[in-house]
C-alpha cells in the first residue's frame, strides 16, 4: 500500500487541527474531503459568518468540504459513504456517532493533545498546566463509543516549563500532533493496515489517579485566592491568553475589584496574615496574596478595558 492510493477523510475544526491536515496536504498523503462544523456567526448582531480554520485551508487547497449540523443526517452519511474513504484522522473536532467513526475499513483515529488515558475531556492543554504538570504530550487512538477511551496507537511526550503558558504549549503540541499522526498513518501503510493499539486500561496503574479536562466556562476560570500561590500561579498560566482567568481582588482601600489575570510571578514574600485576594500595592510592585505566599502582578484585564501592564494599572488607581 502507498500513502498516495490510502484515502484519507480529515475531521476538525479549529487552527490546532490545521497543523495535522497541513502536514498531510504537504507530505503528499490523499486526503479526498475534509469534515468540519458549520460556519459560526459572529459580529455583534451575528450577520456575518466566520468559516472554520480547517475549511479555509481545505478551500485553499481544493479539498471538498463537508459541513454537517448532525452528524447522523443521512444525506451528510450518504456524502460521506461516497468519498469510499480507507481511514478517517480527526483532531479537535466533535463527538462522532458509531455510524461515522466505524464507516472507514481501517477505521478512524483521533490526535489527543494529552498522553491518554490522563486528561480525557475538550480542554487537556489548560488542565495539564493548570494541575502543575511537568510533562504533557499527544496520543493517537482508534474512536469508540465513549470519549477518549479508545484503543492506543502512539504517544510521544512534551515537556512543560514551569513559565510556560497555554499558547506556548499549544504551539508544541499542534506541531508534534502533526508529527504523531503522519506516524500513525505510515505504521498502518508499512503493516497493509493492521497497526498494534493498547486497551488504555493496561496503561492506568494500580491506585493511580486519573486527571479529568473538563470544558471551561466562567465559573471554573474563577481565581481561588485561598489556594497556594503555587496552585494560583499554574491555574493562571494554565488559561492563558484564552479564556483567561478571572478573579476578585481586595483593594487597599477594601472595596473590591474583578479582573483578568493573565500572568503573575512567584515570589519569595509570605503572606504575613493578609486575607487571600489582598492586593499589596508598593512603588515598583503590586502583589496578590494568596494562603500561604504573595504572587506579583505582571499583566491583567481589568473589566471594560484592555489588557495591561498591572503595575502601570494599579499606580493609576485612586486607593
Amino acid at each position: 500500500m502507498k500513502k498516495e492510493d490510502l484515502r484519507i477523510i480529515f475531521m476538525g475544526t479549529p487552527e490546532f487541527a490545521v497543523g495535522t491536515l497541513g502536514a498531510l496536504v504537504n507530505g503528499g498523503y490523499n486526503v479526498v474531503a475534509v469534515v468540519t462544523q458549520p460556519d459560526k456567526p459572529v459580529g455583534r448582531h451575528g450577520s456575518v459568518l466566520r468559516a472554520p480554520d480547517v475549511k479555509v485551508f481545505a478551500q485553499e487547497h481544493d479539498i471538498p468540504v463537508l459541513q454537517p449540523v448532525k452528524m447522523k443526517d443521512e444525506a451528510f452519511l450518504e456524502e460521506l459513504r461516497s468519498y469510499n474513504a480507507d481511514l478517517q484522522v480527526v483532531v479537535a473536532f466533535r463527538m462522532l456517532p458509531e455510524v461515522v467513526w466505524a464507516m472507514p475499513r481501517l477505521g478512524t483515529f483521533n490526535v489527543h493533545a494529552a498522553l491518554l488515558p490522563q486528561y480525557r475531556g475538550a480542554a487537556p492543554i489548560n488542565w495539564a498546566i493548570i494541575n502543575g504538570e511537568t510533562e504533557t504530550g499527544v496520543t493517537t487512538f482508534f474512536l469508540d463509543h465513549d470519549i477518549d477511551t479508545g484503543r492506543i496507537i502512539m504517544q510521544e511526550k512534551f515537556p512543560i516549563p514551569d513559565e510556560a503558558d497555554v499558547e506556548y504549549v499549544y504551539d508544541g503540541l499542534m506541531k508534534l500532533g502533526a508529527e504523531i499522526a503522519l506516524k500513525t498513518i505510515d505504521k498502518m501503510i508499512e503493516g497493509d493496515g493492521h497497526v498494534d493499539s493498547l486497551p488504555q486500561e493496561e496503561m492506568i496503574n494500580i491506585g493511580a489517579e486519573l486527571h479529568h479536562a473538563p470544558k471551561l466556562f466562567k465559573d471554573n476560570c474563577k481565581i481561588d485566592w485561598t489556594k497556594t500561590a503555587k496552585e494560583v500561579y499554574d491555574f493562571i498560566r494554565g488559561l492563558c491568553p484564552v479564556p483567561g482567568a478571572w478573579g476578585e481582588i481586595i483593594l487597599p482601600n477594601d472595596t473590591r475589584m474583578e479582573l483578568k489575570v493573565y500572568e503573575t510571578l512567584k515570589s519569595d514574600r509570605p503572606n504575613d496574615g493578609l486575607a487571600p485576594g489582598t492586593l499589596v500595592k508598593e512603588k515598583k510592585h503590586s502583589y496578590i496574596a494568596c494562603s500561604d505566599m504573595l504572587l506579583e502582578l505582571k499583566t491583567i484585564q481589568p473589566n471594560g478595558k484592555k489588557r495591561m501592564d498591572a503595575q502601570a494599572f494599579v499606580n493609576g488607581l485612586r486607593l
